[in-house]
């Protein structure tokens, strides 16, 4: 699985082959400019689920439900994940952050006919009860409550779950003690699959926030980010010393004849009639809008 936000990334994505793409909450942070995922609304996700969705055919299309759509009732998630799949321009399936305090909501979305994968772990819009962009399941505790909300989502019927920033060996207790499939993402080897963000793996710019983070268990495969400044910069240089654009990027012609027609009307249309106006400009007394 990778998450990735837009039409040229979803492109890639599908040609790739790879299976699942999730139109990600971190959207906010990545592309938007969001110091957290918790500003994204329904419009921004929608917004961005149609453009991926004109992008790929092939994988699976996920999108998840946004901070504050879902929280208040099942009513309110089942209402925001029907718009999602309505409006959402061909999504499969929506994802909910949370654990057994999700499990009822979750199951009244999947009875009301929509797809729910589940995601435990660091649940990134709880970053302030969490105390942060930290890893979980780091005691016995919490690696034990880790494994029953696992097992609360498969009930509630999720189809598979993300596991995110916990230690491997909790990671792949979760993925024994469930029959669904297990998504990680900093979790270790042992789950069913993995997943990274499309901006990360391809070493693009990324948020401030989100690079202090994901460096520690993100593999870098590309490093476009590098490639993109240099690519500016050239452009940048050759414009300004006007070797952009050459002849050879300057296709479109017109015949001598032509072009000799056209500057002789020229001159005697528009620059006689410069000279013939006489106007005088000020030009200490210009306004500039």
């Amino acid at each position: 699985m990778v998450t990735a936000y837009d039409y040229p990334s979803a492109v890639h994505v599908d040609k790739a082959g790879i299976d699942i793409l999730l139109v990600g909450d971190s959207v906010g942070m990545v592309e938007l400019g969001y110091d957290t995922t918790l500003p994204v609304t329904m419009d921004e996700m929608i917004h961005h689920c149609k453009a991926v969705t004109r992008g790929c055919r092939r994988p699976l299309i996920v999108s998840d439900l946004p901070f504050g759509s879902f929280e208040a009732s099942p009513v309110q998630a089942i209402q925001n994940a029907s718009r999602i799949l309505k409006e959402g321009g061909g999504v499969d399936a929506v994802k909910v952050e949370g654990g057994r305090a999700r499990a009822e909501t979750i199951g009244k979305i999947v009875e009301s006919g929509i797809a729910v994968m589940g995601h435990i772990g660091l649940t990134p819009q709880s970053y302030s009860v969490l105390g942060g962009f930290r890893a979980q399941g780091r005691s016995t505790q919490e690696a034990l409550n880790l494994i029953d909300d696992a097992i609360a989502l498969e009930k509630a019927g999720c189809f598979g779950m993300v596991i995110e920033c916990v230690p491997a060996v909790v990671a792949k207790a979760v993925t024994e003690a469930v029959s669904i499939p297990t998504i990680g993402i900093g979790s270790g080897p042992y789950t069913d699959g993995q997943v990274l963000v499309y901006h990360d793996m391809l070493g693009m710019m990324q948020h401030h926030h989100h690079a202090e983070f994901t460096p520690k268990f993100c593999k870098q495969y590309a490093t476009v980010g590098h490639l993109i400044q240099q690519g500016l910069a050239d452009y940048k240089a050759d414009v300004e010393n006007q070797s952009f654009p050459s002849e050879h990027y300057s296709p479109y012609q017109i015949s001598k004849e032509d072009e000799e027609e056209f500057l002789h009307e020229f001159s005697k249309k528009y620059r006689q009639k410069n000279k013939s106006s006489g106007e005088e400009v000020d030009e200490e007394n210009i306004k500039v809008y």
